[in-house]
């Protein structure tokens, strides 16, 4: 069994090979080839909880095993810990054992990715990201590596907070050029952008109502019933697509308390499988993961280790 530690986890899993991987996996978990139950959550105390999330495929199965300790700054240890083991299907061999967190993130960009090349209008030269977290980065890093996109505006509640993400990100990208504000300026600064992307875990929607009609807005970080991104009024304004049906309807919080019509609502699945019509105004994309995409991952990551 091959071992592989963050930064190798992140070299086996390039953009342009995740992203196919992730649409042949959902045309598959649309057909049944994959299985997978729901995410089970297991809490450990007060501010700590063990996730499992399995899934199962001809060809190989995984499982993500992530804790999620909440205290953990405290002790100089990040929230988010754990592995994806990999193993072939018909014997249960062990192929590789990956890392967690670097598969979630990476693998969540790309999930973004491929909504964006079905979705948007056009190929998107500048983005707004809301959040300067985990998942800011890897979206960050996912857009310049697989759109080449080099204008950024990058939103924080504090101003010295989207200061050093954009220094961090010229730092790794010099050609970008990213402009810091504050989430209280937003409605100033998403009339000219192609993509909004949200990534946080806002409990009041930080996503402005008011977007250019061609605009694409995507939340991410909000994965919890008690969690909103998207205001009501763009919702109800705009079609709907998620990564997954099922799990949209447990988790996407944005989405439950905009009390929206699920019959409404189409899944990548769905998109990639059969299309969707183009119109004036640009769809909302939500994400809130699944175990598929893990697999997706896992798959990309097998043969890279095997070149």
């Amino acid at each position: 069994m091959r071992v592989l530690d963050s930064l190798q986890t992140a070299q086996a899993l390039p953009y342009e090979k995740l992203v196919p991987a992730i649409a042949e996996a959902a045309l598959q978990l649309g057909n049944g080839e994959i299985h997978a139950p729901e995410r089970q959550v297991v809490k450990i105390d007060a501010s700590s909880v063990l996730l499992c999330m399995p899934a199962i495929a001809p060809d190989i199965s995984a499982t993500k095993l992530i804790t999620v300790h909440g205290d953990n700054a405290q002790h100089g240890l990040p929230a988010i810990q754990g592995e994806v083991v990999v193993f072939d299907t018909s014997t249960g061999r062990r192929l590789a054992l990956l890392d967690g967190p670097t598969v979630t993130a990476r693998r969540t960009a790309a999930v973004s990715l491929l909504g964006i090349e079905k979705l948007a209008p056009k190929k998107p030269a500048s983005a707004l990201l809301i959040g300067t977290g985990v998942q800011a980065v890897a979206h960050a890093d996912a857009l310049i590596e697989y759109f080449g996109i080099s204008h950024f505006r990058i939103a924080s509640r504090t101003a010295a907070g989207a200061q050093a993400f954009c220094d961090a990100l010229w730092m790794r990208h010099a050609e970008t050029a990213a402009t810091p504000v504050t989430i209280a300026e937003l409605d100033a600064h998403c009339e000219d952008v192609d993509l909004i992307i949200a990534l946080t875990t806002a409990k009041t929607p930080v996503i402005p109502s008011r977007l250019r009609p061609d605009t694409l807005a995507v939340g991410v970080g909000a994965f919890k019933p008690e969690m909103a991104e998207f205001p009501a009024d763009l919702l109800h304004a705009r079609a709907i697509v998620v990564d997954h049906l099922a799990g949209a309807q447990h988790e996407a919080g944005d989405l439950i308390r905009a009390n929206i019509d699920w019959k409404l609502v189409r899944d990548l699945p769905d998109v990639i499988a059969h299309g969707m019509q183009r119109t004036e105004l640009a769809p909302v994309l939500k994400t809130v993961g699944h175990a598929a995409w893990d697999l997706a991952a896992a798959r990309v990551a097998l043969a890279s280790i095997a070149t």
